[in-house]
């Protein structure tokens, strides 16, 4: 599995390459990773969870695309904040773990998006 560091690293290369770099501010690539996940979610707008997943092969290429464009202008973004996604996901992910631990949230709890804790 390659690293997320070395994907940066190939995709600030490949920008570089390019003289890109005086274009994505973290404003810009903050909106441009808006413009990618709305691309991401026009593949599947209007359609329910099942009609999705019947239609899962058909849209793989394209869905493959757009979450890779996601990714990238997240890396992109990250970069730029001086953020390690390395070092930061698993410590988030360790906070969530302890933030909601197995069993503590049933969906009697759960309303809107919100628990009974916040």
């Amino acid at each position: 599995m390659t690293s997320i560091n070395k994907i940066t690293k190939k995709i600030i290369e490949f920008r570089d390459a390019r003289e890109w770099k005086k274009y994505h501010t973290p404003k810009n690539l903050a909106l441009s990773l808006i413009v990618e996940i709305g691309e991401l979610f026009e593949l599947i707008q209007w359609q329910s969870d099942n009609e999705i997943k019947n239609q899962i092969e058909r849209i793989k290429k394209q869905t493959e695309e757009e979450i890779s464009d996601v990714a990238i202008y997240l890396f992109l973004l990250a970069h730029e904040l001086g953020i390690d996604l390395e070092e930061t996901i698993p410590r988030k992910i360790e906070k969530n773990w302890l933030k909601y631990p197995v069993g503590s949230l049933s969906e009697d709890t759960i309303k809107w998006g919100k628990t009974e804790k916040n």
